[in-house]
């Protein structure tokens, strides 16, 4: 029996741009999903304006938008908004990220679409959801690190608040997205009407502060930076190498005596300050020189072998450009390769998720071009020959 992808035969009305969106469509699109992309005639989606370039084309823009059609529609045009509605009665889902009350103000909002298709899902992903006092201002990825707490624990002791390199605000909001999407696909299956599905970027970076709000509710003390290190297990940490920096993750207190042992250190197992993982918690600021000394004396493959050798979980801290070389990361296809029709090829980070009756690859094609299938999704959906699609266009509708 064929391999299907699982998401064949969902229909996604995408109108988001820039990140959390349209990661969260580009998820939906590599799991079988129809994706098309509705853009502004002239402009599209403001990622197409973001670097790197190669050439005229965005790639930026290709590393979001795989696996999905673009049809421009000017939504402020009534023969646009015409379009629009006539698409969202054939539609599974739509998705935009707009600033709450901007498709209420085209006339499109959840109301008046859940109306022509109840069985529609209306996914919103904005700054800070559709209700609450701040529910009208803009936020982007590093309003809401800093707004969410994360950037408050991340960094040195001594150092700057510091943003986490990749743009979690968004990326989370996308997954958190996309989950409440398929969860209220599922309700549909049961009682046959849609919902909206409402997601902040500063509810979803509260979420995910793992233990920091349990450790301030328990203690009454506000986490702060460590650095590195974990809050609650030592060590857990990166460390300086030979050759370079590496993480570990000594977890328990068995495995610590085993790296005492092949270090040759048996006093650090049995002295108060070092015996279990608390102390060490408690101690580390004594702890950590000693292991400086301890890990310059090898290169990090030497350390990588030895560590392993007795359980201890670590690994190098690649650089990207080693990220894309790792075995590892090639065995799993979490890097593909999409050819665009100007720019080329392209490689991208595949999909995380492997599912044992889906194709593994998972990248069918490349970012379109601005308005690339707009000929094709208005004759196929909604029968407009060329002669119509092109008055269309004379009247700015699309």
């Amino acid at each position: 029996m064929k391999k299907q992808y699982p998401l064949e035969g969902l229909r996604v009305l995408d109108l988001s741009r820039v990140l959390a969106g349209p990661y969260c469509t580009m998820m939906l699109g590599d799991l079988g999903a129809e994706i098309i992309k509705i853009e502004a005639p002239g402009v599209g989606d403001d990622a197409r304006a973001f670097g790197p370039f190669v050439g005229e084309e965005s790639a930026y823009f290709m590393s979001l938008n795989r696996n999905k059609k673009s049809l421009t529609l000017n939504l402020k045009n009534e023969d646009g908004k015409e379009i629009f509605k006539q698409l969202v009665r054939q539609a599974d889902v739509v998705v935009e990220n707009y600033r709450p009350g901007t498709m209420e103000k085209l006339g499109l909002g959840y109301d008046l679409l859940a109306a022509l298709n109840p069985r529609l899902i209306y996914t919103a992903i904005s700054g800070f959801g559709n209700t609450g006092p701040y529910r009208r201002k803009a936020a982007y990825d590093v309003v809401v690190q800093g707004m969410g707490g994360i950037m408050s624990i991340t960094g040195f002791p001594d150092g700057l608040p510091t943003r986490v390199g990749a743009s979690i605000g968004d990326i989370n909001a996308a997954l958190f997205g996309t989950i409440g999407l398929l969860a209220a696909l599922n309700r549909r299956n049961i009682t046959g009407l849609g919902q909206m599905v409402d997601v902040a970027m500063l509810d979803c970076q509260v979420a995910m502060l793992e233990n920091a709000i349990t450790r301030y509710e328990v203690t009454g003390d506000v986490p702060k930076r460590l650095g590195n290190r974990h809050p609650s297990i030592t060590p857990f940490t990166a460390v300086a190498a030979m050759d370079g920096h590496m993480v570990l993750a000594i977890g328990n207190d068995h495995l610590w005596g085993q790296f005492c042992t092949l270090v040759n250190r048996p006093d650090l197992v049995t002295d108060p300050l070092y015996r279990n993982n608390r102390a060490r918690t408690e101690n580390w600021t004594t702890l950590e020189p000693l292991l400086e000394v301890i890990f310059r004396q090898r290169t990090i493959a030497e350390w990588i072998a030895a560590l392993e050798s007795i359980g201890v979980p670590c690994g190098p801290i690649n650089t990207i450009d080693k990220v894309l070389q790792d075995r590892q990361v090639l065995a799993r296809n979490m890097i593909e390769e999409a050819v665009h029709p100007l720019a080329g090829k392209m490689r991208m980070a595949g999909s995380p998720i492997k599912l044992s009756d889906a194709p593994e690859l998972v990248v069918r094609a490349p970012s379109p071009t601005l308005g690339q299938h707009g000929a094709e999704i208005l004759a196929e959906l909604l029968g407009l020959d060329a002669a119509a699609i092109r008055i269309l266009q004379e009247k700015g509708a699309i």
